[in-house]
């Protein structure tokens, strides 16, 4: 007969064998950090049987987890194959920090583990110039829609601690993978499924710094159809949304800090939606001050052939710009 174990979340007595759909159904986020979890103590080396014993389920479904995840890691070992035989460096070459409103970064970046692959990522320029503008070493920096890892690689390149959360378990995981590399004196890195909407594990004003690339509305999906996930939403929806991230954002930072965030607008029906200032708006009304606007110029639009022939066709612009808000609390 199957050992009985009590829930700790909510004390209903279960057998070990059917703990993982327990926590799948009554108890979601519990269950996906553990997914988390187990991938990253398998990818640190640790046995089945071992895992299979620090987080209280069978080995058959530590195996599933990790059977389930291994195309996904087979597919993200190309970020550490050497370019022409030669090792990635870990910093860029002549680094200088920007200093106008208007940032182009036509070589989008590819020191590290640094990779373009995951849809709707940003250059790593964008957070190595804001996690040095504006904050320490020693310091947290926070990625609440941390995507593939990006923030995270640099938080940990520039000695910050990074906190990465995700509501897409899949993120999660590309981002341990991406963080997972030694570098003296790195930063400690700390990734979680979470909402960006709710960070209740998150303390009041214990963030020094946010740095953080929300999804567009309705624009690039980023996952298949994971309730909460903001690039679902449409504008209207989007935007109240927005709002209880920014609050989040206000509650979690600390006082005289900073809070970057890189959102752009978009196209319905010929007219410009301007979601860039309507979240601006946003974060300005819930008590941030406004420190800076950055242009930041896309280069990966389609400029020529089909939609530059459309654009004239139809007398509309192609939109090759982004927001980057700098706010202080």
């Amino acid at each position: 007969m199957a050992k009985k174990m009590n829930c700790k979340y909510c004390g209903e007595k279960i057998n070990k064998t059917e703990y993982p759909v327990h926590l799948e159904l009554l108890h979601p986020e519990v269950y996906q950090n553990l997914v988390v979890a187990i991938k990253r103590d398998y990818e640190k080396g640790n046995s089945i049987k071992e895992i299979a014993n620090n987080y209280f389920v069978t080995q058959k479904f530590i195996k599933e987890v990790v059977k389930h995840s291994q195309s996904l890691l087979k597919e993200e070992e190309k970020n550490y194959t050497p370019v022409n035989n030669k090792p990635r460096t870990w910093a860029p070459e002549n680094f200088s920090l920007e200093t106008t409103t208007v940032w182009s970064f036509p070589d989008r970046g590819s020191w590290a583990t640094h990779s373009g692959k995951y849809r709707g990522n940003w250059s790593p320029f964008i957070p190595r110039n804001i996690i040095l503008r504006y904050s320490k070493e020693g310091e947290v920096v926070l990625d609440q829609f941390v995507g593939s890892g990006t923030t995270l690689v640099e938080a940990k390149l520039l000695k910050r601690k990074g906190i990465g959360v995700d509501i897409n378990p899949e993120a999660v995981s590309l981002t341990l993978k991406n963080t997972n590399f030694e570098i003296e004196e790195g930063g400690e890195i700390e990734v979680r499924v979470g909402d960006a909407r709710n960070l209740y594990f998150l303390k009041d004003e214990s963030i020094d710094l946010i740095c953080t690339h929300p999804p567009y509305s309705n624009i690039i999906k980023y996952s298949d159809n994971i309730e909460g996930d903001l690039s679902h939403f449409d504008v209207n929806d989007f935007l109240l949304e927005m709002e209880k991230v920014a609050k989040e954002c206000y509650r979690v930072l600390k006082k005289g800090k900073f809070c970057a965030i890189l959102i752009g607008d978009t196209r319905r029906k010929g007219y410009i939606i301007p979601i860039g200032f309507s979240v601006m708006e946003i974060f300005r009304k819930i008590g941030f001050k406004l420190k800076e606007i950055i242009i930041k110029e896309q280069h990966n639009c389609s400029s020529t052939g089909y939609w530059r022939n459309q654009s004239i066709k139809y007398n509309f612009l192609l939109i090759a710009h982004e927001y980057l808000f700098v706010f202080k609390k």
